[in-house]
């Protein structure tokens, strides 16, 4: 199993606000579809909630404490543990929100960071800091969109 992060941070590692992206940006939607597409997806409830429907060409697994939660087109469990048994054998892609980063952070070998050359200063949902100085960093695009610079970043566990 390998497990990935992804995720869409601002200045100040801002991602969300009320449940929603704070930042959509058509190229950046388009490389995290190109680089889940058939992966599985780890969420949490409240990420699962925020799309329209379960992410299609990719198995989703919500992870909940409410033990009668249904989430059509996904699976559901209760905890990271069991989200990582379930996925044992899966490429796993780590889709938020920003509790659930926090709790998969320690297992992840590769974090990929649209870094967003922008502010959002009424975010309520953050990436968790992480040491960076123990991860290789590889820029894998530049790109400016709407007036906004950003770039595709990919950071590797050092081992």
């Amino acid at each position: 199993m390998s497990v990935s992060m992804i995720a869409a941070v601002g200045k100040n590692n801002e991602i969300g606000r009320k449940n929603e992206l704070v930042f959509r940006l058509r190229g950046d939607m388009k490389f995290f579809k190109e680089t889940t597409m058939g992966r599985t997806v780890v969420m949490g409830r409240k990420t699962f909630e925020s799309l329209p429907k379960a992410l299609p060409g990719r198995r989703n697994v919500v992870i909940t404490r409410n033990a009668g939660y249904k989430a059509l087109g996904a699976e559901v469990c209760k905890s990271v543990s069991e989200a990582l048994k379930l996925c044992e054998n899966d490429d796993v892609f780590v889709i938020g929100g920003g509790a659930i980063y926090s709790e998969f952070l320690e297992y992840a070998d590769r974090i990929y960071l649209t870094e967003i050359n922008a502010e959002c200063g009424d975010a309520d949902a953050f990436f968790p800091k992480f040491d960076k100085s123990l991860w290789n960093r590889r820029v894998l695009s530049q790109q400016c969109e709407d007036g906004v610079e950003y770039s595709h970043v990919l950071y590797t566990k050092k081992c």
